[in-house]
Formats: C-alpha cells, structure tokens, sequence
C-alpha cells in the first residue's frame, strides 16, 4: 500500500512542498477483492473446464465456516479478556463507554431509517402498495431474525410468510429468498461503515474523501459474500480496516456490543429479501394480467361485401317443378305414384 507524503524543499529561496511515495505495512485489500471478483468471472468463462477449481473453492469456503462455528463457542471467552485489556489501556475509561454508547445508537437509528422509511417507499413507489401491511405479514421471520441472529436460520420461515401471508409464488420465494440470505447483506453493510468511522475516530485518525470511498467500496463488497451466520459482518470487517490502515486489533471493542448491533443487522437483511421478492411477484403477476387479456381488432373492408347465396333445396324425386304464371316462382305438385 502506498501513500503520499510531502517533502519540504528549497527553490530559489522558497519552500516548495515536494509529493514522494511512501510504503506502508499493509495488505492491499482493495485489490484482492477487485481480483477476486475478475477471477470468478473468469472461471464462469471457462464452462466446464473450470467447474473443478470453483468446487475447490466452494470446498475451501465451507472448511472456513466450520472453524469459524468451532471459534465463536470460545468467542465470549476471548473477547472477555481482549475487552478487559482494551479498558485497562483507555485513560478515561468513560469516553470509551460513551463512545460506545454512540456507536450503537448510530447503528440502531441507521438500521431503523433504512428498514422503516427508505425500503418501504422504494416498495411503495414500484407498486403503489402499503409496505407496512407487507411488514407485519413477516412480522414472525423478523422476530425469528432477531432471536436467532442469522439469516439462513430464518430462511424457511421467511419463506413460509411470504407465500401464505404475502401471496407471494413458490418459485420466486425459493429463487429470490436463498440468494439473498448470501448477497443481499444491506444491513452489514451499514454497520460495517459505522464500525470503520467509529474506529478511526476513536484512534484520531483522519478520513479523507478517498478512505471514505474506500470504505463504501470495500463494504459493499465484502458485505455479498458475508456469510448468514451470527456475527458474520464482523469477520468481514477486518477487509475494510486493512483496506483504510486502520488497526484491526479494535475489532475486540465491537465484538462486545455486536450482540445487539448484529440482531437488528439481520433483521434489515431479511426485510429486504422479503421486499425484493414482494417487487418481483408484483412485476410478474402484472405481466401475466396484460398477457391473459385480448386484444380486438377492428377490421375495415374497402369494397361492400357480397350477399350470401341463399341455400338450395334438394330436390325431391317425388315432386315435379314447373314454371309459374309470372315465370318467377316455381309450382310444385306431386307426381301420383302407380
């Protein structure tokens, strides 16, 4: 990683500040996710032929979730004695904890506006619908999310309340929901931001307009591929400060309140799975109501038709016709069978 430094020098009697590179000890973050997202789609060119080195990653990918599960059951343990140590280096032990104390306020009234006033009115103003009525048909998936911390734990349920309290499809619900529960982590991704600011404020560090859009950047894209799972934006979280130079050992201090920020993460990340397949049922089901109606056609014709012959009788062989007085009609009279 390398930054940009100035140099104080001399020309004709003035000071001319000079710009020289500098390294600095870091890992280039930035760039391995850009790589890695370049990769993948490299290897989807490849067809088949790079099936094998995607399973091997999907492998080496489920090996780290299970040690990453095997870790969180010593977690509290760890995190007692890394908090412990952080508060015994803090000279003004309060400012930390009122530090805190706003870090979890922004968290919540971020998590808040987004999930109650920006999410409902993008669904409002696609389909004209009241997004509250929507909101309390998932009311139980939300309660579940908040419990249980994860949204693959709450993946079935959610599917439950869409389908029969929402009307959403079975085939958009279980296409739309699973990918989601994997990409659509808009909640981490918020608290993943306010955790980097909080971090460096609370290190004096300055944030340029260039660490800030790192920062978003980094967030968004670590964010699609945290895993469901309790306190998985926090595992993510470490991309982002390597990305700005920030110091990850911080990470002990949101590790001891994440218990309540990560509750009302997963809660915003179910919603808006729940609300993208809300949005895809409406588009559907409006294309089908058009498709199903017919359109009439007025056809013009530009010379008058034809009158229909009239039909012809079959003839009788027991009766004979002959001509009429005004040779017009034809009079009929039975022949006498012998």
């Amino acid at each position: 990683v390398y930054t940009t430094l100035y140099e104080i020098r001399q020309f004709n009697g003035t000071q001319v500040k000079v710009p020289t590179g500098n390294e600095v000890e870091g890992m280039n973050i930035l760039g391995l996710v850009v790589f890695a997202i370049v990769f993948g789609v490299a290897l989807r060119k490849l067809g088949p032929e790079g099936e094998l080195l995607i399973r091997f990653f999907n492998s080496f990918n489920d090996a780290t979730m299970v040690l990453v599960s095997w870790i969180m059951w010593y977690a509290p343990v760890g995190i007692l004695f890394l908090v412990a140590g952080k508060i015994v280096e803090m000279e003004n032990v309060e400012m930390l904890f009122a530090s805190l104390g706003k870090y979890i306020l922004c968290c919540l009234l971020g998590h808040a506006i987004h999930g109650l006033l920006v999410l409902p009115l993008i669904y409002f103003l696609f389909t004209r619908k009241n997004p509250y009525r929507f909101l309390w048909g998932i009311m139980t998936a939300l309660a579940t999310a908040f419990g249980t911390s994860s949204s693959s734990a709450t993946l079935p349920l959610m599917m439950k309340c869409v389908e029969e309290r929402n009307g959403v499809s079975k085939q958009i619900s279980r296409f739309i929901l699973p990918i989601g529960a994997t990409v659509n982590m808009d909640g981490a991704a918020l608290f993943q931001c306010v955790a980097a600011v909080f971090i460096a404020q609370l290190n004096q560090r300055p944030l340029d307009f260039v660490k800030i859009v790192t920062i978003l950047v980094t967030a968004t894209a670590s964010s699609v591929g945290a895993a469901g799972i309790p306190a998985g934006g926090v595992l993510t979280l470490a991309i982002i400060l390597e990305a700005v130079s920030l110091p990850v050992h911080d990470i002990s201090l949101i590790l001891a309140v994440d218990w309540l920020v990560d509750r009302s993460c997963t809660i915003l990340n179910v919603e808006g799975d729940a609300f993208g397949a809300g949005l895809l049922q409406h588009y559907v089901d409006r294309t089908e109501s058009q498709s199903s109606v017919p359109e009439l056609i007025q056809v013009k014709s530009e010379t008058p038709l034809a009158p229909l012959p009239s039909p012809t009788e079959e003839g009788n062989p027991l009766l004979k016709r002959y001509p009429g007085p005004g040779g017009d009609a034809d009079t009929c009279e039975k022949e006498s069978v012998m």
